[in-house]
């Protein structure tokens, strides 16, 4: 393997650990010690590639914002009928719920901090979204009420599961495994919530 190929290597394996990390175990206070421990890399490797603990977690901060992104991406797709759209819209969020149960959490933590954030979705793309469940409203297809909360109720069945996941599965008395199951199965729960028909 040349340098640079195992350099790339090494790059990734710090990022992916302190993406596991945080968005995963939801360690947000993770020190650098602990994600170069983690790696099995010196910690001095960390400052090598990335310079300081902050620079890596902003690089991934930004590659989860990207995550965020893609999902606003499907609502912004115009071919497909309004309720298949929130189905698929609901199963890129639910199978990223899966993979990294803090990713919401940890954004909130980093805006909260006052940490930059880019908008996920443009706000003509938002008045399009309203735009969209007032057709449907007055079709019959969803119960009538203001756009937002609609879209507060899906955003809330959504991530609030994971969001306290660590609360549920102790008062609960819930498995890892049978967490992400329960998660796993909540796309036609929260389908037949939100939609009439």
């Amino acid at each position: 393997m040349s340098k640079q190929a195992k350099k790339d290597q090494t790059q990734e394996l710090i990022k992916d650990t302190a993406k596991n990390l945080f968005f995963v175990k939801g360690k947000f206070d993770a020190t650098t010690q602990e994600i170069a421990d983690a790696a099995g890399v010196n910690r001095t490797l960390i400052n090598y590639y990335f310079r300081s603990r902050d620079n890596l977690i902003q690089i991934i901060f930004d590659e989860a914002q990207k995550v965020e992104q893609e999902k606003s991406k499907i609502i912004q797709n115009l071919d497909l009928p309004f309720k298949e759209k929130m189905s698929q819209f609901i199963e890129h969020s639910l199978s990223t719920s899966l993979q990294y149960p803090y990713l919401e959490t940890y954004i909130v933590s980093q805006i909260n901090k006052g940490n930059c954030h880019k908008k996920d979705i443009e706000e003509d793309e938002l008045k399009k979204l309203y735009k969209d469940l007032k057709k449907e409203m007055a079709l019959g297809n969803i119960e009538e009420m203001e756009p937002i909360q609609f879209v507060l109720n899906m955003i809330s069945l959504l991530v609030f599961p994971s969001a306290i996941r660590p609360l549920l599965m102790e008062n609960l008395m819930i498995s890892d495994e049978k967490f992400d199951k329960i998660i796993a199965a909540r796309k036609e729960i929260i389908l037949n919530m939100l939609f009439k028909n």
